[in-house]
């Protein structure tokens, strides 16, 4: 029963009044997502602040060097982070190329075979390894790899791929558990094989979720410190084999934050403003390429019309 109350004027127009109560709502509801809208923003302060410390910090350190260079001596001027920043992409490639079809698959498993008793054990494992602090996954690497082959840059993407795995893993498990189950008895009822019906109608129906889920583990692994202190070590110069100690933009601005000389803590700074761009535009371009990744996805059925 409507509780608007309809009102004719003299000249045939109507007019509707509104009861207190729904006066009350209505400010009810404002008052609501003024309280969110609020609550959003006191939620996003201490990263605004996180982000402008460290580009006042670091702005001025960043230049064409800082890109191009190797570090200089304690005390010298100038010099930059080249094998570091190569490094990280290295490494980070490295781990992401294994990681994001391996986290993939298990989360495909686990969403659409979740009954069997491999699927119940591997989702504990992964439970596990999800909440596991990285310097012990740190830790374990360098007792399985480092102690028989040394530092190695396949040591740091070993670390860094038990800690993305699961991240994708439990991700991509989640949103295929979105897809309502009548899509895959549709597909099924048409004679459709179990393996097509997942590969072609279920994750291309989630994959901008799962492209953000990907970003989300690139950004998470793309930080790491701990566990490549143990694993990749460091190194002063450009990497030449990939079984040797390697630089990571992480690891590099550790070492200079507590070196003491005012140009290595100045490159510090810089290198972690690089680090929060980076994520920033892993997360930017991503978003881009979901949405015209839909918009390209919609014209057919535009033009069908």
């Amino acid at each position: 029963m409507s509780s608007e109350k309809e009102l004719s004027l003299d000249n045939g127009a109507v007019i509707y009044s509104y009861s207190l109560r729904d006066r009350w709502r209505k400010w009810c509801n404002y008052f609501m997502l003024g309280c969110l809208f609020l609550l959003s923003l006191i939620a996003a302060i201490p990263f605004l602040f996180i982000v402008y410390y460290v580009l006042a910090k670091g702005i001025s350190s960043v230049n064409w060097d800082f890109f191009t260079q190797l570090p200089k001596p304690p005390g010298e001027e100038g010099g930059g982070m080249s094998n570091a920043l190569i490094g990280s992409l290295v490494v980070v490639g490295m781990a992401s190329l294994v990681g994001i079809p391996w986290g993939m698959g298990m989360g495909v498993y686990l969403s659409e075979y979740r009954a069997t008793r491999t699927a119940k054990a591997l989702r504990f494992v992964v439970d596990l390894l999800i909440s596991a602090p990285s310097i012990v996954i740190g830790i374990f690497i360098y007792g399985f790899i480092v102690v028989r082959y040394g530092f190695s840059s396949y040591a740091g993407s070993a670390a860094l791929l038990l800690i993305m795995l699961p991240v994708v893993a439990k991700g991509t498990e989640e949103i295929l558990k979105m897809v309502p189950n009548h899509i895959r008895e549709a597909g099924l009822a048409l004679g459709i094989p179990r393996w097509k019906v997942i590969v072609r109608i279920i994750i291309p129906s989630v994959l901008s979720m799962c492209v953000t889920v990907i970003m989300l583990a690139i950004a998470r692994i793309a930080g790491e410190t701990a566990p490549l202190l143990f694993t990749a070590l460091g190194n002063q110069y450009h990497i030449r084999d990939l079984s040797e100690p390697i630089a990571t933009l992480p690891v590099q601005i550790y070492e200079f934050s507590k070196s003491g000389f005012e140009q290595m803590e100045k490159q510090a700074w810089a290198g972690a403003m690089v680090l929060v761009l980076f994520v920033f535009f892993i997360n930017f371009f991503t978003r881009m390429f979901l949405f015209f990744y839909k918009k390209d996805k919609i014209k057919p059925f535009q033009k069908g019309k």
